[in-house]
């Protein structure tokens, strides 16, 4: 039996990110996913919405069928 998985290029947060440190935020996904580490890629508030900044993804976990992500947010483009 196969293990579902999905490869991400961008940071979709629907408002659901916390901030853990000054630029560092944790975010909750349902299932696992795959996403680029320690590359710039887009953080977005929506899938279809404008680009809010610029994150590194510095570490990934997978578990109990969620993927939580904890990125660094180095650049921003919108306070919204």
């Amino acid at each position: 039996m196969g293990m579902k998985l999905e490869l991400n290029t961008m940071i979709v947060t629907k408002g659901n990110e916390t901030r853990e440190e000054e630029n560092v935020f944790r975010l909750v996904k349902d299932e696992y996913r795959i996403y680029p580490i320690n590359v710039p890629i887009e953080v977005r508030k929506t899938k279809d919405s404008d680009p809010n900044g610029i994150a590194y993804v510095k570490k990934l976990q997978w578990e109990n069928d969620q993927t939580i992500i904890y990125y660094e947010l180095v650049k921003l483009h919108t306070t919204n």
